[in-house]
């Protein structure tokens, strides 16, 4: 008649046949959930030789400095997501014009996808994840109120304009 379990779903820790890790499994169903890492989409933004920055007005890091990013959706390109990501942090307009770097964090189960872009005009304004939004010089880049090591990796690779590359972190960076 009644079952005594009180999950449902994919509940059981094995190996199912065939793979080689660990999965939660659905011992009625047979279903297997597979956790994937996340990816973070997000651009080096200029206008007029100046930095695109957002101050965050969320945790993680509260009150630092990033560049506008955050995760992908469903059904985009990484560069859709970028931009996206710049209109919404820092209500600006970009045109993605390539590909800055790609930046592992295995620790913590991330990739992200950095992008550059050029904005199409100098409006902007904080978004609702954003205190604060400003064009900075690079002398003005706020480095010791970085949010990530990523930001200051995306933006001393595109300083250093060698074309993309890929990057893992240390564990516990």
């Amino acid at each position: 008649m009644g079952s005594d379990r009180t999950t449902i779903g994919p509940s059981v820790e094995v190996v199912p046949e065939g793979d080689t890790k660990t999965r939660l499994v659905c011992p009625d169903c047979g279903y297997i959930k597979y956790d994937n890492p996340k990816i973070i989409v997000g651009a080096v933004c200029l206008w007029e030789e100046k930095i695109l920055l957002c101050r965050r007005a969320i945790a993680p890091r509260k009150g630092f400095w990033t560049i506008p990013a955050g995760f992908m959706e469903l059904n985009e390109t990484t560069a859709d997501g970028a931009a996206r990501e710049v209109w919404e942090e820092a209500q600006a307009r970009v045109e993605i014009d390539g590909l800055v770097g790609i930046y592992e964090i295995p620790h913590i189960s991330q990739v992200y996808v950095i992008h550059r872009g050029n904005m199409t005009g100098p409006e902007f304004s904080p978004g609702p994840e954003s205190q604060e939004v400003a064009l900075l010089a690079w002398g003005d880049v706020p480095w010791d109120s970085l949010a990530f090591s990523s930001v200051a990796w995306a933006l001393e690779r595109y300083r250093d304009g060698s074309g993309p590359a890929v990057h893992t972190a240390p564990p516990g960076t």
